[in-house]
């Protein structure tokens, strides 16, 4: 890919001062050039020479070989998502690389008429993450982000992102900012990239003997004593030096100053400020080439010739002369394709030159210009957004237009435009109704509930059409349950189809919703089920794939709570081959696809399983349309099949994004509840006590209602087993007795925790958990409609309660013959103490022999040491075995077999995109893997992991690490 050919600032010819912030750079250059990545943060008051000190390190990389990306922020652009990552990248529809327009023609594709909210900035942002990987792959890569305290939040949430990972990449995030900048993202920002250790460049002013340099090397001599009032109004600020240097040389003083001939006279006519010196030098331009320069400063730092031509009424052609004249008197500047003011004070100031009322009417202007010009609706909206009010008949037509793209690309700058429109328009406006329904739709479907609520219900009154009334019932419906108010958003489900002409399409939807909703308010799968099925014949009616999709959904919830995973499947399968791959489902196809992961295990096809996780990763990787990997359900799969650093691995860039993952409405906190869970679990049954007591916490804090209660099985599992090691069995009986009361409706798989029941009542001789739960175990295992998971979980508590060896011993040829290792290991210790009972001391300690190598496996030290005390009460003692070889944390032994594949494709010179391609994972996934290899090597760079594998001799690509690895050949003993 083409960097940038040059900047926006030049370095000078000669250096005055700043040998140290120099330094700092070359430093931070020189981690990159040896494999590191680095972050520089360069700080100071404007015109102190930050963009000058990044112009001259991007100046010297590129001349390395190195590609360079420059972005500036700007005000204007402050609310415009990923606005300043686009620009720093040069995202464009006309671009040379194909990668950057795939993520051109995505942006411009978002806002076509979804029906579904599809993250569209957490998509882009994604897109962009990859580009760069791929980009670091190709060279090393200097990125710089030029006035960073004026970057929209979006893209500095990539920069953060960015931060994170530039360990291993080849890359060198250099950016400007205000020194003390007030924003608190901003704030948050430099103290994360501080903490990590990123280089901090404070520039401060010059010293006295550093201003006589400069000014000496300006104007050719030595200043006299009389430049002192001039020289010190700049304050050792270098730019304010230059300039005012610069306006003396325009009115031909500056050889008097060098002789202090008439400098009194022309001090006392000279302000002491900077801005009275950029104005003297403007005054010297052309009228017209002054007018051009006010109408681009309306357009922000940067700016396109056909833009300005618009506003200016005229064409690129007649406007030619008056941009060279710009271009000659240094105020404004090419930037690739574009014109950008090289200084921001000389826009400032012909920005400001103008009163405010003033400045709202030409913005005013330039949005009707750039409208009826079809402009790029983010331009036009900019302009809207900055003139500070409502633009009239004109822009509520242009906004009933755009606002599906618009809030797809800017969502809080569409809703500031529509409430602004909506609160000025009057009631019998012709648009009014349609802005209000626009403004109510936007607000439910991005999560502002209360005000979403209030809106909605405007525009209800004032709404006719029934499809717009429709939408709106969904939509609040949506809402209310997403704050767990399902009762709610049943009656508004149910007061949208008692309406009149109700479409089919949203009849459908509806329908589709209000099965969901009654699995969750009321439970009653019956009536859940007619109204699915209600949903399902409409659907096919009209030939809508998303409703059709939907009510299979709501089918397969309802199947899978009564346990006829069977049919569920079949419900699945059916809304995939529905959706197909539609860019406007997407979000649905992933719960679907999560859905069908979770009853392959239901139906004990662990290896099934796994395979729908690799086809949703190959989908995620080939689809722009904003598909997600489901990585919350992928870490799931990894804790049963005892791979818990991978679990770890997929959980930890979930953490960074949970509020982002929400699945039409279907899940909100679900995934927080389960990521916390799942690794509370984990931390707990490696005996990390700390680490453990954190993450329940964090999880315990989350607020639950009733339909999240289906999610929070992990953290109750991780709760109780805390208190277990604790030393209090009984409280950890009563936090697992809340699986012994299925509430109706309720997903939860409750066979997974009975054995833990089954063993802790055994342990306090609780007679009456004990018969609780075998009542359970059978009536989940009654419950299945081809005898599966929860029948074996059933069998597993009956041989536990009886320790009876042979009904354990089937439990244990069937988990080895299906896969999830974690029940095998379990099974395999509660056959080890049957076998005691039975007098088969020999077997029982093969048994509790090969349960440990399992649970030494994946590191369960907790289960180690409880099975070991458990079997030792017992009379059976490992010592036959001798003493267990762990892992060590550190070096090559260290890694796991994931981690040594990952290894190996870094030693092939593999990028992270296609690492994750290859293994079938997600991008952010490998990159953890790659931050452990890093961490258990002592390594600073991939380049490091390379030359380990290298050495290691990884000629052929190593074993994958899957259910398969942890089938056992040997048969369970038996009595």
């Amino acid at each position: 890919m083409a960097a940038l050919d040059a900047w926006p600032v030049d370095p000078p010819s000669v250096w005055v001062g700043r040998q140290r912030e120099l330094e700092m750079l070359n430093a931070a250059v020189e981690s990159v050039a040896g494999g590191k990545g680095s972050v520089a943060w360069v700080e100071g008051d404007p015109g102190i020479g930050k963009s000058v000190l990044a112009a001259t390190c991007a100046e010297a990389v590129h001349e390395a070989g190195w590609s360079v990306f420059w972005g500036t922020a700007d005000k204007l652009s402050e609310r415009l998502p990923l606005g300043a990552m686009l620009d720093c990248l040069r995202i464009r529809h006309d671009s040379s690389d194909e990668r950057c327009r795939a993520i051109a023609d995505y942006l411009r594709r978002q806002g076509s008429g979804s029906l579904v909210v599809n993250d569209v900035v957490h998509t882009a942002s994604e897109m962009l993450h990859v580009l760069v990987d791929e980009l670091c792959a190709e060279s090393p890569v200097l990125m710089v982000l030029d006035d960073l305290h004026w970057a929209d939040e979006a893209s500095l949430a990539v920069w953060h992102r960015l931060t994170l990972e530039v360990a291993q990449l080849p890359l060198l995030l250099l950016s400007t900012s205000h020194r003390n900048s007030r924003r608190p993202a901003v704030q948050e920002l430099r103290g994360a990239v501080a903490r990590r250790g990123a280089t901090v460049i404070p520039v401060g002013p010059l010293t006295g003997s550093e201003v006589d340099t400069l000014v000496m090397n300006m104007i050719g001599a030595a200043p006299r004593e009389s430049m002192t009032p001039l020289v010190a109004s700049a304050m050792g600020n270098p730019l304010y030096l230059r300039e005012l240097i610069r306006t003396l040389s325009s009115v031909h003083f500056a050889n008097t100053a060098a002789t202090g001939g008439g400098l009194s006279d022309l001090s006392a006519k000279m302000p002491p400020s900077l801005v009275a010196a950029l104005r003297d030098r403007l005054s010297f331009i052309p009228p017209a080439t002054m007018e051009l320069l006010r109408v681009a400063a309306l357009l922000g730092g940067e700016f396109t010739v056909g833009d300005l031509a618009v506003l200016l009424r005229r064409s690129a052609f007649e406007i030619e002369g008056e941009v060279q004249d710009a271009l000659a008197a240094g105020v404004i500047t090419e930037v690739n394709s574009q014109l950008a003011f090289r200084l921001p004070l000389v826009r400032n100031i012909l920005y400001n030159s103008s009163s405010h009322a003033m400045r709202a009417a030409l913005h005013q202007d330039a949005a009707k210009a750039l409208a009826d010009a079809n402009a790029e609706v983010l331009v036009v909206a900019q302009q809207l957004s900055a003139s500070g009010r409502a633009g009239g008949a004109w822009a509520r037509r242009w906004l009933l237009a755009a606002a599906p793209r618009l809030l797809a690309r800017a969502p809080e700058v569409g809703l500031e435009l529509l409430q602004r429109e909506v609160d000025e328009a009057q009631v019998h406006d012709g648009e009014w109704a349609s802005l209000t329904v626009t403004l109510a739709r936007s607000l439910l479907a991005m999560g502002h509930s209360v005000e979403g609520a209030r809106r909605a219900r405007q525009a209800l009154v004032v709404a006719t059409e029934p499809a717009a009334r429709a939408e709106i019932h969904w939509l609040l419906a949506r809402s209310f349950s997403s704050v767990g108010r399902n009762h709610q958003a049943l009656e508004t489900v149910e007061r949208a189809l008692s309406e009149p002409d109700v479409p089919g399409v949203w009849r459908a939807r509806l329908l589709a919703s209000l099965a969901l909703f009654q699995r969750a308010d009321t439970g009653d799968l019956d009536a859940a089920e007619i109204s699915a099925r209600q949903a399902l014949r409409v659907g096919e009616d009209v030939g809508d794939a998303f409703g059709i999709a939907y009510a299979l959904t709501s089918l397969w919830m309802i199947s899978s709570v009564r346990r006829d995973h069977v049919a569920a499947l079949d419900y699945v399968d059916r809304a995939l081959e529905t959706l197909g791959m539609s860019a406007d489902d997407a979000d649905l196809r992933t719960f679907v696809l999560d859905s069908r992961i979770f009853t392959m295990q239901n139906l004990d096809r662990w290896r099934d399983a796994e395979a729908t996780l690799l086809r949703a990763r190959k989908l995620a990787q080939g689809d722009s349309s904003g598909f997600v990997a489901p990585s919350i359900t992928a870490a799931v799969l990894m804790y049963w099949f005892g791979r818990w650093d991978d679990a770890l691995a997929e959980l930890s860039p979930v953490a960074d994004e949970l509020a982002e993952v929400t699945y039409s409405g279907l899940r909100e906190r679900g995934p927080a509840l389960l990521q916390r869970g799942v690794a509370a679990l984990i931390a707990a049954r490696r005996d990390e006590r700390q680490s453990a007591s954190d993450l329940l916490n964090a999880g315990l804090n989350l607020p639950v209602n009733t339909s999240d209660r289906e999610n929070s099985d992990f953290l109750i599992a991780a709760h109780a087993l805390v208190a277990e090691q604790d030393g209090d069995p009984h409280h950890a009986l009563s936090i697992l007795s809340v699986f012994l009361q299925r509430r109706p409706g309720e997903m939860t798989l409750v066979h997974q925790w009975l054995p833990d029941i089954v063993r802790l009542a055994l342990s306090v001789e609780d007679r009456s958990a004990v018969q609780d739960a075998l009542r359970v175990c059978r009536e989940e295992a009654a419950a299945e409609s081809r005898p599966a998971r929860a029948d074996a979980a059933g069998n597993r508590c009956v041989g536990l309660v009886d320790r009876d060896p042979v009904v354990l011993g089937g439990v244990v040829e069937h988990y080895r013959a299906t896969g999830p290792v974690v029940d095998l290991a379990g099974t395999l210790e509660d056959l080890a103490v049957a076998l005691v009972a039975h007098g088969k001391m020999d077997e029982a300690r093969n048994a509790l022999n090969e349960a440990v190598e399992l649970y030494d496996r994946f590191g369960a030290a907790w289960d180690i040491a409880r099975a070991e005390r458990r079997l030792r009460t017992l009379g059976i003692r490992r010592g036959v075995h001798g003493p267990r070889t762990r892992r060590p944390a550190f070096g090559w032994e260290a890694l796991t077999r994931t981690e040594v594949k990952v290894a190996y494709h870094v030693g092939q010179g593999m990028s992270t995109p296609k690492i994750a391609e290859s293994m079938s994972l997600s991008r952010r996934t490998v990159q953890t893997h790659i931050s452990h290899i890093l961490t258990k090597l002592g390594a600073r760079s991939r380049v490091e992991i390379a030359r380990e594998a290298f050495r290691r001799g990884l000629g052929e690509e190593p074993a994958e690490d899957g259910p398969a690895a942890h089938r056992q050949t040997r048969s369970a003993p038996q009595p």
